[in-house]
């Protein structure tokens, strides 16, 4: 096989492509440098590398499509330290809500179980149009609470439910004792790992470091939200727990146990200082709970069908 048709199959053949075989690769087989009459399959080939090249962003190469978020779009990308997500803000005005992501996740850097890794952040200046984006730890096997959902229509065995809930009531005690509250604790932002039983929160964008209004809400679970997040007043732990509690009820559906439903409702009382404000205590109160419905806690193998 000849220099020029081994770069021609590696082209073809390749799904990312460095700095150096770019160079060497884009020498080889410009259409101006291509043996007599191979002429056609250089410059297909050239223009493959050259599309290689292009769905580099940064030092990141992008693998496969977008995925089409809230108010970002995420990429699947690899870099020399492995594979990652790019999540790059649509609209320059929601550049704050990725740089709150971030500050998020930094306060958790020495600490990251419940929450994704971050790896770098970058400006990306698009005609002029300055982009946030954050590079994040790609959860590989885990799932999100929306595919749960979807996946189990008829509603999730209490037993199943409670598993999550807990490690969600952990994760959360976890935040708000580094002063974060979450502010969007919805199925698409609670990833679980079926087999393992981890969990982790993602998208921060929303999050309230300190005291303050939640700065965004999803519009279409906007009936989710406890009344303080619509009305711009301070978001507080309560306000996490309200979301949580009602997407554990949304989760059971018409088969959670009477008793669950009612510490839920406990927790999603409209006035955010009748509700619990301490995830901790309440996941004891759960505990406490769980053992008198179904005795002492055991191991259920978990899965989520495709």
């Amino acid at each position: 096989m000849t220099d020029f048709e081994d770069a021609v199959h590696l082209i073809f053949a390749a799904e990312t492509i460095t700095d150096a075989d770019y160079r060497r690769l884009r020498r080889i087989v410009h259409p101006d440098a291509a043996p007599l009459g191979s002429e056609g399959i250089a410059t297909s080939a050239f223009t493959r590398l050259t599309e290689l090249w292009e769905s580099r962003i940064g030092p990141y190469t992008v693998l496969g499509d977008p995925i089409t978020g809230d108010l970002a779009d995420l990429f699947r990308v690899r870099s020399a330290k492995g594979t990652a997500l790019l999540k790059v803000a649509r609209d320059p005005a929601d550049n704050d809500l990725l740089e709150t992501e971030a500050a998020v996740l930094r306060r958790r850097k020495q600490k990251p179980a419940f929450f994704p890794r971050l790896f770098d952040t970058l400006v990306m200046d698009d005609d002029g149009d300055r982009r946030a984006a954050n590079v994040l730890e790609h959860c590989a096997g885990f799932v999100s609470l929306a595919e749960v959902e979807r996946a189990y229509p008829d509603g999730l065995d209490p037993r199943d439910a409670a598993w999550m809930w807990r490690r969600l009531l952990v994760a959360l005690g976890a935040a708000h004792r580094a002063g974060v509250v979450h502010g969007a604790v919805l199925p698409e932002h609670v990833l679980i790992h079926p087999a393992e039983h981890g969990l982790v929160i993602v998208d921060w964008c929303y999050a309230v470091i300190g005291r303050g209004p939640i700065p965004a809400l999803v519009a279409r679970y906007r009936d989710a939200y406890p009344p303080e997040v619509p009305a711009k007043e301070p978001a507080t732990p309560a306000t996490d727990l309200y979301l949580a509690s009602g997407l554990m009820l949304r989760l059971m559906g018409p088969r959670v146990h009477p008793a669950l439903r009612r510490f839920a409702d406990g927790c999603r009382l409209a006035r955010p200082r009748m509700r619990p404000q301490d995830a901790w205590r309440l996941l004891a109160e759960l505990d406490d709970l769980l053992h008198r419905l179904y005795g002492p806690r055991r191991f259920r193998e978990f899965s989520v069908p495709a």
